[in-house]
């Protein structure tokens, strides 16, 4: 993969680990929404999915 591919997917890593932090804190704060690991969780289920499908796409 060539450097800027990868740094691209750094970067969506980055900004989907923000992401999910930032539902995981919200759901922490509202309990009434959910449990906050299973929000966490289910936001980075799909991270490593579009991760994956840009990675096997990228090879």
């Amino acid at each position: 993969m060539p450097t800027l591919a990868l740094l691209v997917v750094l970067l969506l890593v980055l900004v989907g680990l923000l992401l999910t932090g930032g539902l995981a804190y919200m759901v922490y704060r509202r309990p009434v929404l959910t449990q906050p690991l299973t929000v966490a969780l289910a936001g980075a289920a799909v991270l490593v999915a579009v991760v994956t499908a840009v990675v096997t796409v990228g090879v």
